[in-house]
């Protein structure tokens, strides 16, 4: 039975809601319980299929979930094609197999609003390597969605992968027919943009190759567009595609159904690597530095920005490589770099600071709300680089005198063991900054903002890394092909020099 089960789950929410006020203990104990309460209810999750298609201008695909006796999912992606050229199939097998692993990237999203412990695929194989795999993706993914929630589970009980006895689960998708098919390069890279500092900083380092370039965003917002436009890539070199949710999700959400943070860069990898197939690009090139590898929790490997990790970036490789060919490489350019060495190369980009926004809350509006830790964040790691007037310039007012930001600071300080769940850097290199910062005030006689003079109050202060040692490290664990490799030593040249 698939029905609304909005009645039978305001029933069980009203119960859980009788506890009105409690504990930290408590809350935990009765945030669990709605865990268990809703695997218990709905404890099959399906992935019955997708829809492929070819409109004027136009690649949609729909895709078909179900949560039994709750409700049906129907998320739909498109990809605007009149200014591309089409050089693969956008149907063939291969693609095919491409967008049912994106669905199974899709899928988690719907998946965690009840937590089925049985999720059954019924539109294709995988083998027992392929469901390791996507198990964990989907815990570490889901790792601050367990933490926010207080869901105790594990990994080897938070989900059982099924295939329906119709496609045994056996074979994997490497063995599906027409895997073997030729593919067609363009020499063509696709370089994700968010709009934010770091894919700049791409962009640039790739101007040279601009005509090769194609950008590739999801769902349009003015800071991605003119950041390219910038760069030089006008409308003709965007790839751009729009993810919409579907209402039954937002309905449930509403309604107190489990909500919180998925592996959103792993549904960019994949729908990425789908657009590199169908327009021949033999390269997906990302902006992710050496610090998405820290998790957010001390003691733990809760990470926000796990699938921006090195280590989601190698395993999406290996599944790519065994599943899809090797014809097309997935790397971040910017991985031998730490967030201030990405700050720094940013810094000496003027030409992007008028159009760059790394605001989640204000991304829609198109501005820096100013009140979040990831605004506070890019302020601090610029401010060492750029002169306080520039930074009032570009976010409307000193971050560092906002005293209703004392707890983000604190967090981004290291004074509590729960990093803010941001996309930003480590606690180091946020130190580093502030000590650089307080320096440069202080030669050039500038008041100390608040939260810089609180920084310089407490007994942390001093105990960041040498700026000399940070600006000149570099990662050696990367996936950065040799002919990519002199963008790294020409940004390193740059970055890593004394000033």
């Amino acid at each position: 039975m698939r029905g609304s089960g909005g009645a039978a789950a305001r029933k069980i929410l009203k119960c859980l809601e009788n506890h009105a006020i409690l504990q930290d203990k408590e809350a935990v104990t009765v945030l669990n319980k709605k865990f268990k309460i809703f695997r218990e209810k709905y404890p099959v999750f399906f992935y019955d299929g997708f829809k492929l298609s070819q409109k004027k201008g136009f690649i949609q695909i729909v895709f078909d979930f179900a949560i039994d006796g709750l409700c049906e999912f129907h998320p739909k992606i498109e990809i605007k094609t009149d200014n591309l050229t089409i050089l693969n199939r956008f149907d063939s097998a291969r693609a095919r197999a491409v967008i049912f692993s994106l669905g199974l990237t899709e899928a988690v999203s719907y998946w965690k609003c009840a937590c089925p412990p049985r999720f059954v695929v019924r539109c294709g194989a995988l083998s027992g390597e392929d469901k390791l795999w996507w198990k964990k993706l989907w815990f570490n993914g889901l790792s601050e969605f367990f933490y926010r929630n207080r869901i105790e589970t594990d990994f080897e009980n938070f989900v059982v992968i099924e295939n329906d006895a119709e496609y045994g689960g056996s074979a994997s998708l490497s063995d599906m027919p027409g895997s073997g098919e030729n593919f067609h390069p363009g020499g063509l890279n696709i370089i994700p943009v968010g709009g934010g500092k770091d894919s700049c900083v791409t962009l640039e380092l790739l101007r040279e190759r601009c005509e090769n370039n194609l950008c590739f965003t999801v769902n349009d917002q003015p800071a991605r567009t003119q950041t390219a436009a910038v760069a030089g890539c006008g409308d003709d070199h965007i790839i751009k595609t729009y993810r919409e949710i579907d209402k039954q999700l937002l309905q449930r959400n509403a309604e107190g159904f489990l909500n919180g943070h998925t592996p959103f860069s792993a549904i960019v990898a994949f729908l990425s690597y789908y657009c590199a197939y169908i327009t021949g690009a033999e390269n997906i090139i990302l902006s992710n530095e050496s610090s998405a590898n820290e998790a957010n929790i001390e003691g733990t490997e809760i990470n926000h920005q796990y699938s921006k990790s090195y280590g989601f970036e190698s395993d999406f490789n290996e599944y790519a490589s065994r599943n899809f060919g090797e014809n097309i490489r997935y790397f971040s350019l910017l991985r031998a770099f730490n967030e201030l060495q990405i700050a720094k190369e940013f810094a000496a980009l003027k030409q992007y600071h008028s159009v760059f926004r790394s605001c989640n809350a204000g991304s829609k509006k198109n501005i820096w709300c100013c009140s979040c830790a990831k605004c506070l964040f890019v302020y601090i790691i610029l401010s060492p680089f750029l002169d306080k007037q520039e930074l009032v310039r570009i976010f409307g007012c000193d971050m560092l005198e906002k005293e209703e930001l004392r707890e983000a600071f604190e967090g981004l300080i290291g004074l509590s063991n729960q990093k803010p769940f941001e996309c930003i850097g480590t606690v180091s290199e946020v130190c580093c900054a502030l000590e650089m910062t307080a320096k440069k005030y202080e030669e050039q006689s500038v008041s100390l903002p608040l939260l810089l003079d609180y920084y310089l109050s407490i007994p942390l202060a001093g105990c960041g890394r040498n700026p000399v040692e940070i600006l000149g490290e570099i990662n050696p664990c990367n996936n950065v092909p040799e002919e990519f490799r002199k963008y790294i030593t020409e940004m390193y040249e740059y970055v890593s020099k004394a000033d």
